[in-house]
């Protein structure tokens, strides 16, 4: 089984969301830490591969989204957690990708010397 790894705020923005969502997060997160694809997530388009994966949770107080990646041979390396706030479209604002672009190469630097 994988480890995981909170990058950044990843935790704690988390720990912040519902209860109901934050357990369905955690059914996902342990899926892919056994391997497998939870059926929640998706690939996170603009990174070239389908390394990073997005988990998509609906509630009546919105949606939310905790960005990961599978990129790592021992780990899953959480990189973000939000609540999309947008009424618009389905795309994730670029202050968000920048966000997981920015703890991609965290995540990166902080692992290869685990690796």
């Amino acid at each position: 089984m994988k480890q995981i790894v909170w990058i950044g705020r990843s935790k704690a923005d988390l720990k912040e969301f519902p209860e109901r969502v934050q357990r369905s997060v955690g059914f996902a997160l342990w899926g892919a830490q056994e391997g497998e694809t939870p059926p929640s997530s998706k690939v996170l388009k603009g990174f070239g591969n389908a390394k990073v994966r997005e988990i998509i949770e609906n509630d009546s107080n919105g949606t939310f989204r905790v960005v990961y990646t599978v990129e790592f041979k021992e780990y899953i390396a959480v990189l973000h957690a939000f609540q999309k706030k947008s009424k618009s479209g389905i795309a994730t604002p670029q202050q968000e990708m920048e966000l997981v672009k920015k703890r991609l190469a965290e995540a990166k630097e902080i692992l290869k010397e685990v690796e």
